[in-house]
């Protein structure tokens, strides 16, 4: 269900960044399950180039049973930009959840002026993608913005509407990394770094997907996968 839009996010990716692949742990980057109704297969990719420090993005087909498709690109600690987050699951035709955001670093006046308030126009366009839907995970304050898009959905709209959404959300990503300086002072890097990691600690401490990752592939590789490749600047609270 959700292929073109990985298809998509390569093509943008492949034709706009020079990109190097990035390593991962074999055992991470691919593996099969057959625990559940149906087999489950999940796959990983990880690029960087100069502009963005991590580029990932993962893809779970399990039939009809599951598809999802998540993806989150980090800029690199030169830029201050807002990371793009991208998580579509859909469990069934039926059972469909998509998030989409440019999920703010910082929270001051100028930093949203510059980097979520372009988002609005478009946000307007999509009003049924943008549902008032309760964060049981994750507090709606802290790194998501007054303009994502976060809905329960079905598959036609995923189509019809969702996919433009996305394409547009994308072109103006691009369009403000074009126009954003690096940054050259260290306050400023140091800032921008700490950031990231605090993102990755908080992610991985709240992530509801850890569970579906643990009923497909076990406790210990979920574990492995959150940390080491999801989140990989976060520490397992028990070690902490």
């Amino acid at each position: 269900m959700f292929q073109p839009f990985l298809q998509h996010l390569e093509k943008e990716l492949f034709s706009r960044f020079d990109l190097s692949s990035r390593p991962i742990d074999p055992e991470l980057e691919f593996q099969i399950s057959q625990r559940g109704k149906n087999p489950a297969m999940i796959e990983s990719w990880c690029y960087q180039c100069p502009q963005f420090r991590k580029i990932r993005y993962t893809y779970i087909n399990a039939g009809e049973t599951a598809q999802i498709f998540n993806s989150v690109l980090y800029p690199s600690y030169e830029y201050d930009l807002p990371l793009l987050g991208v998580d579509l699951l859909a469990f069934g035709k039926k059972k469909i959840l998509v998030v989409l955001d440019f999920q703010p670093l910082f929270r001051d006046e100028d930093y949203l002026e510059k980097y979520i308030e372009p988002i609005a126009p478009i946000r307007a366009k999509y009003n049924e993608l943008a549902q008032d839907l309760e964060m049981k995970f994750y507090d709606a304050n802290q790194y998501f913005s007054p303009y994502l898009l976060f809905a329960k959905t079905d598959a036609e709209t995923v189509v019809n509407r969702l996919f433009p959404a996305y394409q547009e959300y994308l072109q103006l990503y691009w369009q403000l990394l074009e126009q954003a300086e690096p940054k050259t002072d260290s306050a400023s890097i140091e800032r921008i770094t700490k950031a990231q990691k605090d993102y990755d600690q908080y992610s991985a401490e709240r992530d509801p997907a850890s569970g579906l990752f643990r009923s497909y592939f076990g406790s210990e590789w979920a574990e492995e996968f959150v940390h080491n490749f999801l989140f990989e600047d976060s520490v397992p609270v028990a070690v902490k």
